[in-house]
């Protein structure tokens, strides 16, 4: 399996700094790509929301090339993956804690992380940051653009978080697990990406039937994050697009 991968990424019209992180890295090994993509979105209302996301990323493509290749090439099941990832998000939350109470504050970020391999996806969720499966399928001789979203949103009423990675009690990664076909792909974003558009337009603009570079790719991202803040979008808007193919 191959794949085209693309990533967006812009503080906005509106605020005056972006404290969204993402990651994408790629690498080729005995078992094949394999793939990881991450957005973290530091949650504003709080103190150092760039520096909690970035903090996340950067351990995250750690434990990337750490920890997650080593257990592919040793052919580890995947199990085993999901429970590293999930004592890394254990152990970051304990040094947001430690970190909150030596500097008297509070920080944190949503996490949103794919990894793929061997036609097989992991994903692990914390926040309201989104993950969406793309694929086309056929109707009387027609081609229609799906999106089927693949998290839930952890908020309580409109800007209240009930589960993030921070200086909060641990919360475990909401956690999925599927297949990723050839000619399907997973766009992974901000909630700033995806407020002022409907799913149905991410499926039309990022259908991967209509997908062939990565350059096409860039560009429509970037369509996407003109039309939100042209319709009023005042967040950061973050995005990471993976189509798979042979």
């Amino acid at each position: 399996m191959k794949y085209l991968t693309g990533v967006y990424w812009e503080r906005g019209s509106v605020a005056d700094r972006n404290e969204d992180s993402v990651a994408l890295l790629q690498v080729l090994t005995a078992r094949g790509r394999v793939v990881m993509a991450a957005v973290c979105d530091g949650m504003g209302g709080l103190t150092q929301g760039e520096a909690a996301s970035g903090y996340v990323t950067r351990r995250l493509q750690e434990w990337f090339y750490e920890s997650l290749i080593r257990a592919v090439r040793k052919k580890k099941p995947y199990w085993v993956v999901r429970r590293s990832l999930d004592r890394l998000v254990y152990h970051m939350q304990e040094q947001f804690l430690a970190y909150g109470k030596k500097e008297n504050l509070r920080l944190g970020t949503t996490m949103t992380v794919l990894l793929v391999w061997e036609k097989t996806y992991l994903l692990w969720h914390l926040g309201d940051s989104r993950a969406y499966r793309l694929s086309g399928r056929k109707v009387r001789g027609q081609l229609f653009a799906e999106a089927v979203r693949m998290t839930c949103d952890h908020v309580y009423g409109r800007n209240r978080l009930t589960k993030c990675v921070g200086s909060f009690d641990y919360e475990r990664p909401d956690f999925r697990m599927g297949t990723l076909q050839a000619g399907q792909a997973v766009l992974l974003c901000s909630d700033g990406f995806r407020h002022c558009v409907m799913e149905e337009e991410l499926a039309d603009v990022l259908s991967p039937e209509r997908i062939t570079d990565e350059e096409q790719i860039t560009r429509r991202l970037r369509e996407i994050g003109n039309a939100c803040m042209k319709r009023g979008e005042r967040d950061n808007l973050s995005a990471v697009y993976v189509k798979a193919f042979q």
